[in-house]
């Protein structure tokens, strides 16, 4: 269609919408978790449980956490981009498989399912010249 035939010269805008987007929600659900404290760390690393690891579930906890909170800040200024959408997209295969194998429908895990989706994307794509690794 003509009328947007010219939107693919702002892939770069259009990234970086989706990191400060991404990077605000990201933050907005990770600090209330590391804020928490070790109560909140051992109920969320608990989580561990579902891929097999049954130790240490407050230090799980504290990962998952701070990895949304500064992993959240890190893709909004675009500075260790991939290897924060790996780190976010395991958190996210744990939050799926949470929902799953707590009884969960496909429906509660979509959520976790879906934004794994797109880090998985991101991963290959990167964060766009509008980034601290301008790549």
């Amino acid at each position: 269609m003509a009328l947007f035939s010219n939107l693919s010269n702002y892939k770069n805008l259009g990234l970086l919408i989706i990191r400060v987007g991404l990077g605000i929600m990201f933050i907005y659900h990770g600090y209330p978790k590391l804020m928490g404290g070790p109560k909140e760390w051992r109920e969320l690393g608990g989580s561990m449980k579902y891929v097999g690891i049954h130790f240490l579930p407050a230090v799980w906890g504290f990962l998952a956490a701070a990895t949304e909170l500064l992993g959240g800040f890190l893709l909004i200024i675009g500075l260790a981009f991939r290897p924060v959408c790996i780190l976010l997209l395991i958190n996210l295969i744990v939050a799926a498989l949470t929902h799953l194998g707590s009884g969960g429908s496909l429906g509660d895990a979509a959520h976790a399912i879906e934004d794994a989706v797109v880090f998985a994307g991101l991963i290959f794509i990167g964060p766009g010249k509008y980034s601290v690794d301008k790549k």
